[in-house]
């Protein structure tokens, strides 16, 4: 199979590309931008003469547009640019709760709720002129609401159905809580993607003499609904994996949750081995830091913590001082969702770039090429691990 690069030198567009970064996307969408500029300025297309390439070279594919709010706090959608015919990629990430507007004199945060109805804003604004539309909504909004245990609401489902019933065509998510959410719009584009390449790239950058080891290194998921993830990365790099599962007090609820007694390890023994702990999101952070502490127990060496989604929603503090007892060695999270100048700075973060992955994939959507290689970074890593002198037992 020819890499997506080469493909799209051939296929002509599905139509004329445009981006629409909302505010919350705007830093990740300039940098996508700029791949595909690059990119297609450079390009030898195939068929460069034929009228429907031209308009494919051009100095930006960012479309203007704005969400204005009046004194009450409700909005409206406003697109600058026309769209009609085009092929147009939306970006937008609901955990960005540094924007913020004005209500009554009142200044507030922009919630996850507020910015899916942006998003639908938006949508509304296009008006069923534009060719294609796909949401590029790496944070998958309500991803955590998403099956129904009891009288309650299923918040990721609705939201889904609400989306293609307003027109958009391809959902585009990354590392979704329960990607069986999709079922919800079986007859709908839905990728679900995991950045383990990314991960393996940023952990070479946080420590350089990284081994890859069965003898020297273990893949751990925190809790069960992490272990496919474990088991992915496990199986890429040929090594062990082990998991915690969450034993829970089922006689109490605290904000909504059966409390965790304790974390039980399962697995082979970690001494001496350095550790990759692996999942999709940090939210406060206790459970991954009391899985560090436990492996740190069971005389682990160094211990790696990768998340998709870094929300930190309580600070940064309890990993200052997990850091400075030595319970960790390095954190990464990718550039997916937002990230506060506090994290940047700290010695002990590394972040994985997602700019040029999504470049390409709305580049090669917009040739209507397959995503099969991109979805599957097997030969990616295997490439890169060569480059390191590692070569990777089956």
């Amino acid at each position: 199979m020819q890499p997506a690069e080469e493909r799209n030198q051939e296929a002509l567009p599905v139509g004329a590309l445009g981006i629409i970064a909302l505010d919350s996307c705007r830093e990740l969408g300039e940098k996508i931008n700029r791949y595909i500029v690059k990119w297609r300025t450079d390009r030898q297309h195939a068929h460069q003469e034929s009228p429907q390439l031209m308009e494919y070279a051009r100095d930006n594919y960012l479309l203007k547009t704005s969400v204005p709010r009046f004194g009450t706090g409700e909005a409206k959608g406003v697109i600058y640019d026309s769209v009609r015919g085009d092929d147009l990629y939306i970006l937008v990430d609901v955990c960005n709760y540094s924007i913020t507007y004005t209500m009554n004199g009142i200044v507030n945060h922009m919630s996850p709720d507020d910015h899916f109805n942006d998003l639908k804003r938006i949508i509304a604004a296009i008006g069923g002129k534009a060719r294609r539309i796909s949401v590029i909504m790496p944070f998958l909004y309500e991803s955590r609401q998403h099956k129904r245990s009891q009288r309650e609401s299923l918040d990721c489902a609705i939201a889904l159905q609400e989306l293609v019933n307003m027109g958009v065509e391809n959902i585009i998510t990354f590392d979704a809580h329960d990607p069986r959410v999709q079922n919800s719009i079986p007859l709908h584009g839905f990728e679900t993607i995991q950045p383990v390449y990314q991960f393996i790239k940023g952990l070479f950058r946080a420590a350089p003499d990284f081994c890859i080891s069965p003898d020297r290194l273990m893949i751990i998921s925190p809790d069960e609904g992490a272990a496919g993830r474990a088991v992915y990365m496990a199986n890429v790099l040929g090594v062990d994996m082990g998991m915690f599962y969450k034993r829970r007090d089922y006689t109490r609820i605290v904000n909504g949750r059966n409390p965790i007694v304790a974390h039980e390890f399962l697995g082979a023994n970690v001494a001496g081995k350095d550790v990759v702990i692996i999942d999709d999101m940090i939210s406060s952070g206790d459970s991954v830091l009391e899985v560090a502490r436990e492996l740190k127990r069971l005389n682990a060496n160094r211990i790696f913590i990768c998340s998709t989604f870094g929300l930190f929603t309580n600070g940064l503090e309890k990993f200052d001082k997990a850091y400075e007892e030595g319970l960790f060695y390095a954190l990464l999270t990718t550039n997916l969702v937002y990230q506060t100048p506090q994290l940047l700075s700290k010695p002990y973060y590394t972040g994985c770039d997602l700019s040029k992955f999504l470049a390409l994939i709305i580049d090669t959507l917009n040739h209507d090429g397959s995503m099969s290689d991109l979805l599957s970074p097997m030969d990616r890593i295997t490439r890169f691990l060569a480059k390191k002198g590692i070569v990777v037992k089956e």
